[in-house]
């Protein structure tokens, strides 16, 4: 028996069950890719809990892919996007907000003030930074062990959460597909335009359970490749089967029609021939 294969009660072998499960994120990453024509992999996050199996020996093993580098969580999507996987842990998080953010560390005093906010040009007065920190959604000290960052279709277990970063009209049909797997009620989003890749679209999905969208942030911005017209959302993994299955229902007639932009071209048609009429 190896670790890919487990005996059923007839002393059968069959596939893993995790295995299975990846096998079908996989697929259904590659579907939500080719749907929407993504210009990047959709990304798994999956967050480890102290008392979870260590995954100590792919950390070490992944060596140059991102166990060791100090990197940013949003650089690590961004990474995931291209296609590398990463795992996050407190001794390789760049980021002194996502740190905390995460459980991993505390955030500093600068952070934790306001005044760090104010001397990034972001607000105006300390207490204003200071509020949008201490109001910030964030896991228990100490409650994750790490974070492991990957390509969707290229998915060995099954992740917690997945983040998508692209277009706004393409993350729009997403939260259509959303709304629709949860019987048609409205969405709603929560973002202080602060850590819109850790908190916005990985601790709130992850906790409240739910998708949530972001406008992107100052860091994410400023720290990875996220072009200006693009935007980023995340949704719990429960719902990846559902969007995925109007989406492909959408593609069929809403997205193109939308796309076609057919009452516009026929308004732009009869203003040049109103505008050509008054000139004869």
């Amino acid at each position: 028996m190896t670790a890919n294969a487990i005996l059923d009660a007839k002393g059968q072998m069959r596939p893993h069950p995790d295995l299975a499960a990846g096998k079908k994120i996989k697929e259904l990453g590659q579907s939500l890719m080719e749907i929407l024509a993504l210009d990047g992999y959709p990304v798994g996050v999956k967050l480890f809990g102290q008392d979870e199996p260590s995954d100590a020996e792919n950390i070490e093993r992944s060596g140059a892919e991102g166990a060791r580098e100090n990197m940013r969580f949003c650089q690590a999507l961004m990474k995931a996007r291209r296609g590398e996987m990463s795992y996050i842990s407190r001794d390789n998080l760049a980021c002194p907000a996502a740190a905390k953010a995460f459980g991993f560390r505390e955030l500093p005093e600068g952070l934790k003030s306001g005044k760090a906010l104010c001397g990034f040009g972001i607000t105006l007065i300390d207490d204003v930074g200071r509020k949008m920190f201490e109001n910030m959604p964030h896991l228990e000290m100490n409650q994750i062990s790490y974070i492991k960052v990957y390509p969707l279709p290229k998915a060995e277990d099954v992740p917690d959460v997945v983040i998508i970063e692209d277009e706004v009209e393409k993350l729009m049909w997403v939260v259509l597909s959303y709304l629709h797997g949860r019987g048609g009620e409205r969405v709603t989003a929560s973002t202080s335009v602060l850590q819109a890749a850790c908190v916005d679209s990985t601790i709130i999905p992850y906790k409240d359970g739910r998708l949530n969208y972001s406008l992107g942030c100052y860091g994410c911005r400023e720290a990875t490749d996220i072009k200006l017209g693009e935007s980023i959302i995340g949704f719990p993994i429960g719902d990846l089967e559902k969007i995925v299955s109007h989406l492909q229902y959408l593609s069929k007639k809403a997205m193109p029609a939308s796309r076609s932009k057919t009452a516009y071209s026929h308004l732009i048609s009869k203003e040049r021939s109103q505008c050509y009429g008054t000139r004869r």
